[in-house]
């Protein structure tokens, strides 16, 4: 081991600063563990100090001396070596130095650990990167020590929690804001680690919900990361803006606004440039890829909240066995990401076309796609159902049935300015099952709380109208 990793005369001053002042042993626990001295010795007496201030004893040479028998890892030469040296004041540089030292260490430890996985055991060159990137990611964690937060950083954040609980309805959370009052009330907020599951099938605002979520948490100041595979940025920002500023999707996106609108956008447009929102819009991702790019986005913004993956199905995997095992991989490895970054992780999920033969097409847990492994895997499996879509879509089989048989039809069905919206909790690991009540706006791409007492207000649409059904319209280049 070469000097530069570490510094013996060092690591022997700040132990027997300790000595000389019992009171300085909380500021080097703060910042150093036993595993950051380089010397075996010096890890086993600092494990016998912070056990010694367990137990409220003296942190002295002589309960050292005593446990350190004990245990049998008492060195009588490296002990005096530790008296001998003088007790410093300023300990704060000394630690730093300690903690650099023990940082390079384990650096040069995973220089060998890749040469002998890459050469020796012959791993696949991913292994390879995801090793180095979850130990290069445990390291930059360990490097990094938290100082005290100043009062006023306490009281501010303090403030912003009971004005975000207040906005809430006095609702207590216990994980991280769904951003809708009806889904808190049921599963107490996305817990920190959370595989969340939002299925659907097509029309239904597969993709509309998540980015409503997004949008909640940005302007909670929270960060979001997405990883979108079907859209570009653009588009998915043109629907926040749109469910942001209540002017209609068609609307923004052929730019036909009033001044009112124009200035409402503009607004809006400044106020999420500076939020903490990052899209990756490759339309190309594998575990490995999503686990290293989130790595790195969290360790540079520790403020993010939530990922969304949209959608599960066009991930890729290396396993070429089946597609059955390829989504295993891929939902396995999202939920032990979810759990290493603490953070909930929310991926979109295809429904099986069976669904569509049934009277009652509401979702349920084997209409997943690959339905094993992300059943098994997931901590929240969330359906969105609208009754209004298959209404819609019957009406208009009638009308073309009618066409073709040479006869006039009249439809009744009148289209909604807001849609009832079942969110059906398929599964939850730690809560109930049940049913969420919310309302679609489809004009804004939107949904809100059911408020309820309350009927959706009915609005018939000209029939020259915007196509209301999500995904028809092609947006122009931006």
């Amino acid at each position: 081991m070469q000097d530069n990793l570490y510094n013996l005369n060092i690591e022997r001053a700040v132990l027997s600063s300790v000595l000389f002042d019992p009171n300085t042993y909380e500021e080097v626990a703060a910042k150093l563990n036993s595993e950051d001295f380089y010397l075996p010795f010096h890890q086993h007496i600092f494990r016998a100090m912070e056990q010694l201030s367990i137990e409220d004893k003296p942190i002295d040479d002589e309960f050292l001396r005593q446990r350190l028998l004990k245990e049998k890892h008492f060195d009588e030469r490296a002990m005096l070596d530790i008296l001998s040296s003088n007790p410093i004041t300023n300990t704060a540089a000394y630690i730093d130095e300690i903690k650099a030292k023990s940082t390079k260490r384990l650096l040069a430890t995973l220089a060998t650990e890749i040469k002998k996985v890459t050469l020796e055991d012959d791993l696949p060159a991913l292994d390879v990167m995801n090793l180095v990137e979850k130990k290069l990611y445990e390291i930059t964690q360990n490097s990094t020590n938290n100082d005290f937060r100043a009062a006023q950083e306490i009281t501010l954040s303090m403030l912003d929690d009971i004005n975000r609980l207040k906005a809430l309805g006095n609702s207590k959370l216990i994980g991280v804001d769904t951003g809708f009052k009806n889904l808190n009330d049921k599963t107490s907020g996305f817990g920190k680690g959370d595989l969340v599951i939002v299925a659907a099938r097509p029309a239904m605002g597969k993709t509309a919900l998540v980015l409503n979520m997004a949008l909640k948490a940005i302007e909670r100041d929270e960060g979001v990361a997405i990883f979108s595979l079907e859209m570009p940025a653009e588009q998915l920002m043109l629907r926040m803006l749109s469910a942001k500023t209540s002017i209609a999707l068609q609307n923004l996106r052929v730019g036909d606004l009033n001044d009112d609108e124009w200035s409402r956008l503009a607004n809006a447009t400044d106020s999420i440039s500076k939020k903490r929102l990052f899209v990756d819009d490759g339309g190309y991702a594998t575990i490995h890829h999503v686990r290293s790019k989130l790595r790195k986005l969290k360790s540079q913004n520790p403020q993010i909240s939530m990922a969304i993956i949209d959608y599960l199905q066009l991930m890729s995997s290396d396993n070429r066995e089946s597609r059955q095992q390829e989504i295993s991989e891929i939902s396995r490895g999202l939920k032990q990401l979810a759990r290493e970054l603490e953070m909930p992780i929310i991926a979109l999920s295809q429904l099986n076309r069976g669904l569509e033969a049934r009277d009652n097409k509401r979702p349920m847990l084997s209409d997943l796609r690959e339905s094993g492994a992300i059943e098994q895997d997931a901590d929240i499996i969330l359906f969105v159902y609208r009754d209004d879509v298959y209404r819609e879509a019957k009406e208009k089989e009638k009308e073309m049935k009618a066409k073709a048989d040479g006869k006039e039809y009249k439809s009744e069905y009148q289209r909604k300015e807001e849609e009832e919206t079942e969110l059906i909790i398929g599964k939850q690991r730690n809560g109930p099952t049940g049913t969420v009540d919310l309302l679609f706006q489809k004009r804004f791409t939107r949904f809100v709380d059911k408020m309820y007492g309350s009927t959706p207000h009915e609005i018939v649409f000209d029939e020259n109208s915007i196509d209301m059904r999500e995904g028809t319209i092609s947006m122009p280049p931006i």
